[in-house]
């Protein structure tokens, strides 16, 4: 599937002011340089995420139960995670893995945009989502991710009485980097014979490099400067045929996939060529192709009707995916 365009992006005026309040908001925090690693950027960071989500994502929706536990993840280790849930559900519920976003060497399950689209979602879908607080790169390079949401799903699946989990319905999802490392995870549950019900991939990075056009044309000053970088970072060395979600040779036997795609995004291209691949081998595909979208604009609820619609479109989808 390619997304054809005849003229240069334009950006809704609600992109626009949001651009350029990052800007406003990245002056004020302290600056870092590589030599101080990856912790202070890491809090820079978050305070940016946190300090745009007060302003453009919509609260969380009343009736969402949110509580924090812990769930089991690579290395033996436990992880911890957060556990959204509509207030009025009873028994075993459709459950959802989710994996932040976060440029695979930051994000956290309590920034305040992952607390408030994944309360949304889960409230608007009916299904429930564990966020996990997956390890990082540079510390924890590739597979160690993998490894905790792999973890992580086996272990709700062992815990699905005293979590109310819908053992039948258990799927895995993810935004940005999170999304790629949802798509491995269940490529490498699958490939081990265990069920994962579907697998939902926002804004995904199929490809650790640049891909196709949207990578050229959008590559600098839509939000995703740095891509390529942090993806070698995840990577740590590892080969991309285990790494890179379009380059595993082998993609049959997956659960149905949603990919919800930005149309200014310079990864749109690899995840629309990942839909493409799913297809030849008859994995049931759903691509949502947001229309005037970059990579973060769905976060931007409290302020545009287009990331309204976006997360509409998430969750109605989901819903279907998810449905007995």
């Amino acid at each position: 599937m390619e997304a054809q365009e005849t003229a240069p992006a334009v950006l809704a005026p609600e992109i626009r002011a949001w651009a350029q309040r990052v800007e406003e908001v990245a002056a004020g925090l302290p600056v870092s340089d590589a030599a101080d690693g990856f912790a202070p950027r890491r809090l820079a960071a978050r305070m940016l995420s946190d300090a745009l989500a007060q302003e453009f994502t919509l609260p969380a929706p009343e009736g969402v139960s949110i509580r924090d536990l812990a769930l089991a993840g690579g290395d033996e280790g436990v992880r911890r995670a957060r556990w959204f849930r509509s207030a009025s559900a009873r028994g075993p519920q459709p459950t959802m893995l989710w994996c932040h976003g976060g440029g695979f060497s930051g994000g956290t399950i309590e920034e305040i945009r992952n607390d408030r689209t994944s309360a949304a979602l889960a409230l608007a879908s009916g299904v429930q989502i564990f966020s996990l607080e997956y390890r990082l790169a540079p510390e924890h390079p590739f597979p160690a991710p993998v490894d905790d949401a792999v973890e992580a799903l086996r272990d709700l699946r062992a815990r699905c009485i005293e979590l109310e989990v819908a053992p039948d319905r258990l799927g895995i999802g993810g935004n940005s980097a999170g999304a790629t490392i949802a798509a491995t995870a269940a490529r490498r549950l699958c490939g081990e014979g265990e069920q994962v019900h579907h697998q939902a991939l926002e804004v995904l990075p199929a490809a650790l490099y640049p891909y196709g056009d949207s990578a050229t044309r959008y590559g600098r000053g839509f939000g995703l400067d740095d891509v390529a970088d942090l993806a070698d970072v995840y990577r740590g060395g590892a080969p991309l045929t285990e790494a890179s979600p379009l380059d595993a040779p082998d993609l049959s036997g997956l659960p149905p996939a949603l990919l919800l795609v930005a149309e200014f995004d310079p990864l749109r291209d690899s995840a629309l060529a990942y839909a493409d691949r799913l297809r030849e081998v008859d994995v049931p595909t759903t691509v949502h192709l947001g229309a005037g979208h970059v990579h973060g604009s769905p976060g931007l609820t409290a302020r545009w009707q287009g990331a309204r619609d976006w997360q509409h479109a998430f969750a109605t989808e989901l819903a279907l995916a998810y449905r007995a």
